[in-house]
């Protein structure tokens, strides 16, 4: 009988002592080192983000780096020239201090190019209006937390979403209410200086996809359906489009809201 209670006793503790140390991974650090997958060397500069925490960091002159993340906390990991990797958190790499990530060069194949020059006259009043004008600029106003785009545009987006919120079926409401969680997360990107660095130099818009885990064709929606324009989604980089997402949500829910009342 004592033997038996000693076993009992025993495994007890065992399971309390996984538990807490499964708790304590949840607020553990991981890191790791970035290398180049054809040389092997370590890689400085590379922006990773945990996706489920909304967590940056960049990697040292070493290619080290150190970031919060939990077992199956998933990193993004983000190189101009190389491919974006994703890799799954798992306990060996909170064992190993030496873990080695490889990210592999982009083979880029360069078709013809044609340079079609301005045709100029010399004269300036007649050469600017030959000139292409990049209206996609957004400024801000000291003290506001969101941004404008410059430029003409048709009705606000404020009209623009009040008619989503009028009619049920409408791409903004079906697109915002089937993606709570992920709106919800705008406002944790935006406050993350790691993530604002990396997103304002990118204009392919595949991290904010690997982030709010919608599709580039819901994104373009979103801001054709807020009333941005072709030029500013096309050329806009990816911070840009972040806030713009971001105000678009936030007019939605002041509206909604009201709605409801």
């Amino acid at each position: 009988m004592g033997k038996k209670l000693l076993v009992i006793l025993c495994l007890i503790s065992s399971v309390v002592f996984s538990q807490e140390n499964i708790e304590t991974k949840e607020e553990t650090k991981i890191s790791a080192i970035v290398i180049n997958a054809q040389t092997d060397t370590p890689m400085e500069s590379v922006h990773i983000v945990n996706l489920n925490q909304v967590k940056g960091t960049i990697t040292n002159e070493k290619g080290e780096f150190t970031l919060t993340a939990a077992v199956n906390d998933t990193l993004y990991f983000s190189f101009l020239g190389f491919k974006s990797q994703k890799i799954r958190i798992t306990n060996d790499m909170f064992k190993f201090k030496d873990t080695k990530i490889s990210l592999t060069e982009l083979a880029y194949a360069l078709e013809e190019v044609i340079v079609r020059p301005y045709q100029l006259t010399g004269y300036l009043e007649i050469d600017v209006k030959n000139l292409p004008i990049n209206n996609a600029y957004q400024y801000s106003i000291s003290g506001l937390s969101v941004g404008y785009e410059a430029g003409n545009k048709n009705p606000s987006a404020v009209t623009k979403v009040l008619g989503a919120i009028l009619n049920p079926a409408d791409l903004l409401r079906n697109l915002f209410g089937k993606k709570p969680n992920q709106m919800r997360k705008l406002r944790k990107i935006k406050e993350d200086d790691q993530i604002r660095n990396l997103l304002a130099s990118k204009f392919d818009r595949e991290t904010l996809i690997e982030l709010l885990q919608i599709e580039k064709m819901d994104i373009e929606d979103i801001l054709n359906n807020c009333n941005y324009s072709k030029s500013f989604i096309t050329t806009a980089n990816d911070l840009q489009i972040l806030d713009a997402i971001s105000g678009c949500y936030e007019d939605f829910k002041v509206l909604n809201r009201g709605k409801k009342r």
